[in-house]
């Protein structure tokens, strides 16, 4: 991946373009969550209602912690699983655009395990994390196919080859008790016994 990629990606983030780059489980489509037009473009081009949640990714600890409220519970589950196929479920701290969360106060977040997507994600800061195909459409693999669903609505592709990743488990960490909501690559039994 040659770094000029990164840095256009960068660029047309910065512009409010949207971007499809990789994650440990397959490709995402990446906006600027602090930007809302941007944001609503994501919406539009998946064909998505826009109360539907978006994931979010992030590079490090310090970048949730600036996006949602974490307690000891949250950072033990980031130590021991972040970077890597865990989506935590926080309350959503008010800089974050209900446009985002579906007018929800909670924000799901992810630090992927995928060298592109944390330098990307450290260069220009958080990003959703929605798979990158047309909602109800299988995703694809590969960004040739990507492309093929979304055409010219896509600045910069970062191209990591074929993903074919287990889906993220999802953890509700909201309330007192932990929650797994979907049960993905990380199992159940892993996430409890840290509790």
């Amino acid at each position: 991946m040659e770094k000029v990629d990164i840095s256009r990606a960068v660029e047309a983030l910065s512009k409010g373009k949207l971007v499809v780059y990789p994650t440990d489980t397959l490709y995402g489509l990446g906006a600027d969550i602090f930007n809302e037009s941007a944001v609503n473009k994501v919406f539009k081009i998946k064909k998505r209602s826009s109360n539907n949640p978006l994931s979010v990714s992030v590079s490090s600890f310090s970048d949730i912690e600036k996006i949602a409220f974490v307690d000891d519970k949250v950072k033990k589950l980031v130590e021991t699983f972040l970077p890597g196929k865990l989506t935590i479920i926080l309350n959503k701290k008010n800089v974050v655009p209900d446009i985002v969360t579906g007018g929800l106060d909670k924000i799901a977040v992810r630090i992927p395990n995928n060298k592109i997507a944390l330098e990307l994600l450290s260069k220009f800061g958080p990003l959703t994390a929605t798979s990158a195909n047309v909602h109800g459409m299988k995703t694809p693999f590969i960004i040739n196919e990507i492309n093929m669903q979304f055409k010219d609505e896509i600045a910069v592709y970062l191209d990591d080859g074929c993903l074919e990743g287990k889906p993220s488990t999802i953890v509700d960490a909201t309330t007192e008790e932990l929650k797994i909501i979907r049960e993905g690559a990380i199992l159940r039994n892993e996430i409890m016994s840290l509790m």
